[in-house]
């Protein structure tokens, strides 16, 4: 599967098992977003290189805390959570050619300085160009809940997944995820207690932090009656 979004090419995903970070969508691109992916990528985004390892000095140019996003969407919210946290280096990866493009205007806008983005699947990166012991931080929001029972072999948060962010974590580092579907929660409760190297940092359920923003997707779901789960794990000392 190869990008053709502003020049960019290289293969979304090179996994041959079928599970992504990700659902292929037909998007159109704003002239914003198109000008955005052309001129602003070369700048704020990385170009796939499996031979390359990427960690928080490439972000930020010195050693720091160092938060990788899966999968961001149109990015807002990563955004804020950057602006709001400017210590931390922030790699958000997404395949989507529109979120891209408008997470790239936003950095440029805000003058955003500690988050830039790989237009890549993210599993496939993750077990590719970062390292193992090197991430303080995995943000998993909202990923698709793929509802249908027959789909659940689609979703991200299954035990493989979890279990390599778990190897990509220091000590004490943390996966954040958040979804609006209760089912969803449950299941990823369990997986994320039945992997050894991972430990609930809280009694259940997490509360929202501070410096997560909630989102026009989020409150429409707080509208229709959905309450959303929040996990945090660390990894065990």
């Amino acid at each position: 599967m190869e990008s053709k979004a502003a020049g960019l090419t290289g293969p979304l995903s090179s996994r041959g098992d079928g599970i992504h970070s990700y659902v292929i969508r037909a998007g159109r691109m704003s002239d914003v977003q198109k000008d955005a992916m052309a001129r602003l990528y070369p700048v704020y985004g990385f170009a796939w290189d499996p031979d390359r390892t990427l960690g928080p000095s490439d972000i930020v140019g010195r050693e720091a805390p160092f938060v990788v996003e899966v999968g961001f969407g149109m990015g807002q919210a990563t955004a804020d959570i950057a602006e709001a946290l400017p210590e931390t280096a922030f790699l958000g990866f997404e395949v989507h050619a529109p979120g891209v493009g408008k997470l790239l205007a936003e950095i440029e806008a805000r003058g955003i300085r500690n988050l830039r983005v790989s237009r890549h699947d993210a599993v496939d990166a993750i077990a590719t160009v970062i390292a193992p012991g090197s991430v303080d931080g995995f943000h998993v929001f909202f990923p698709d809940p793929w509802p249908k029972k027959r789909h659940h072999k689609r979703r991200i948060m299954n035990a493989a997944f979890v279990r390599l962010m778990a190897s990509r974590l220091k000590p004490g580092g943390y996966i954040y995820y958040a979804t609006d579907w209760e089912e969803y929660a449950e299941a990823t409760l369990e997986t994320l207690l039945s992997e050894p190297a991972l430990e609930n940092a809280h009694e259940r359920w997490a509360v929202r932090k501070s410096w997560r923003p909630v989102t026009k997707f989020e409150r429409r779901a707080i509208e229709d009656g959905r309450p959303i789960r929040e996990l945090e794990f660390r990894r065990r000392a």
